[in-house]
């Protein structure tokens, strides 16, 4: 089910008034029951390997406490291994065929290329058989039923039985109250990817009804929306017309195109954020902050501070530190990192153009750490200062406005290159892009299919973007009748401006 859509907003009002008219017994039977609702309206079917996964890791956190030494660690790793097994059987499966045969063909090895392909084709069409997928016929097709948000949810549950084997967290007994941590539907398909410590606990409460909690979500939830509606579905007409032929486009228009994608991908999934928080918030739950203004950062490392949250704590927590983090020597400490950033790029989908773009931001971390040391060892200061003093600004000082807008500015044009390669169909197009773009030519012009009007628009939404985000601005809500004026204007400016496509939001997909 769609955020912007009208079926979520009647979804949205049952679900959120059916929630306060019932005592604590009711609303877990309530939210679990809305969130399968929720997720079957994707894929029916596929509901059935996300209670798989819960009964598995419900049983497992259960045991894992209860066990002590090796056989602790053998229950983590079977649950770990049925996570990842099921999220690689429907997400990789086809990526990970193809460059095998592709590797046996690079060594003569025709026959046995073809026999690994046979084989994957018939085991993948028997097991899709049994979820109701008769129309598949080959692993080929795996992306077109890939069980939407299977990333996001596999995670979560992941963090859980880990959390558990740590002793950070009790082992859930309520079989209801497990299910509906993975699968809380205003998180479920997209994030935040939440951990026990901070979600859990909260289905066990009883949220009284909060006016100040209602007006600050459904503000959230409209200036989301707005995101989404209003600024990201409208840079992609851009992008869209781009990027699916740029070998047709001129480097101008490659370079545009570009630089709306970087504004179109934040706005859509930190517009998901929002709502997802913003009615998560309305009921009285309280889910993680994923997005923390991150084009104005003034390091890469900074940026993924404040780029999607959940998912870079979560490689950090549960994959970089395990492997040594910096404990082990720098050479270690640079591998680990490259290792967290190439497994995120492939956590976002099985393209190696996502491997590269992970990969890209691994040399980007490793080459700031080397800058650093050397800046120290030459007695610099590596920590660029900020021109405004606000909490979320991870700087010290407001000296050299200079320093902070190269260092910004630098930032800003090394995280634009690396979205070429996320949002490109292959490598292929990305390195056509990038040539493109490197030799675009004065006397190049703007192909698009936006007016001047549009496209002038568009330019306005990104730099309001910016200066609410910079400034920190945020939108009072303290006030009824101020709430219910900004609240009613968002959302008429939503109405007004909004592109209604229909379009899903772009990590679904993952």
């Amino acid at each position: 089910m769609l955020f912007n859509s009208l079926q979520f907003l009647l979804f949205f009002i049952v679900v959120t008034l059916s929630y306060f008219s019932l005592k604590w017994q009711g609303r877990w039977i309530l939210l679990l029951v809305a969130s399968c609702y929720f997720y079957m309206v994707f894929q029916p079917t596929y509901i059935l390997i996300l209670f798989l996964t819960i009964v598995i890791d419900y049983i497992a956190g259960i045991w894992i406490e209860k066990s002590s030494g090796k056989s602790r660690r053998w229950l983590l790793i079977l649950s770990l291994i049925s996570n990842l097994g099921i999220l690689a059987f429907f997400k990789y499966l086809g990526f990970f065929t193809e460059n095998i045969a592709a590797l046996f063909d690079a060594f003569q090895m025709p026959h046995m290329a073809e026999s690994v392909t046979n084989l994957v084709n018939r085991v993948f069409v028997k097991v899709l058989h049994v979820f109701g997928q008769s129309g598949i016929s080959s692993y080929k097709d795996n992306m077109s039923i890939l069980p939407i948000g299977l990333s996001f949810h596999t995670f979560q549950a992941m963090s859980y039985t880990i959390e558990v084997y740590r002793g950070n967290y009790k082992a859930e007994k309520h079989f209801g109250i497990y299910a509906l941590y993975v699968m809380f539907y205003p998180q479920l398909v997209a994030g935040p990817i939440e951990r026990p410590q901070n979600v859990l606990w909260q289905f066990h409460e009883y949220f009284k009804y909060d006016i100040e909690n209602v007006k600050a979500g459904l503000m959230q939830m409209a200036f989301g929306l707005f995101k989404k509606l209003v600024i990201a579905d409208r840079l992609a007409m851009l992008v869209d017309y781009s990027y699916g032929n740029p070998s047709e486009q001129n480097g101008l228009t490659l370079l545009a195109a570009t630089f709306f994608y970087t504004f179109q991908i934040y706005c859509d999934f930190s517009g998901y954020s929002d709502v997802a928080i913003g009615a998560a918030r309305v009921m009285g739950f309280d889910l993680m902050e994923n997005f923390r203004t991150p084009y104005i950062a003034q390091s890469i490392s900074e940026f993924w501070r404040r780029w999607h949250i959940s998912l870079s704590t979560w490689f950090r927590d549960y994959l970089y530190i395990p492997l040594g983090g910096n404990r082990k020597g720098e050479f270690r400490q640079y591998l680990n990192m490259l290792i967290v950033f190439l497994a995120s790029g492939l956590w976002h989908g099985p393209n190696w153009t996502y491997v590269i773009w992970g990969g890209l931001n691994g040399v980007y971390q490793i080459l700031a750490v080397l800058r650093d040391k050397l800046l120290s060892k030459m007695g610099f200061s590596s920590t660029p200062p900020s021109l405004v003093t606000s909490p979320v600004h991870d700087t010290q000082s407001r000296k050299s406005p200079v320093r902070v807008v190269v260092n910004t500015l630098i930032t800003f044009v090394l995280i634009m290159l690396t979205w070429v390669f996320f949002r490109a169909r292959n490598l292929a197009d990305a390195f056509l892009i990038l040539k493109q773009i490197a030799t675009l030519s004065i006397n190049d012009h703007i192909d698009s299919p936006m007016n001047s009007v549009e496209m002038w628009f568009s330019i306005f939404l990104i730099a309001f973007l910016m200066v609410k985000e910079y400034f920190y601005l945020t939108i009072p809500t303290r006030s009824t009748f101020r709430f219910a004026v900004l609240f009613a204007l968002i959302t008429f400016m939503t109405y007004l401006f909004g592109v209604f496509s229909s379009n899903q939001f772009i990590y679904f997909q993952f």
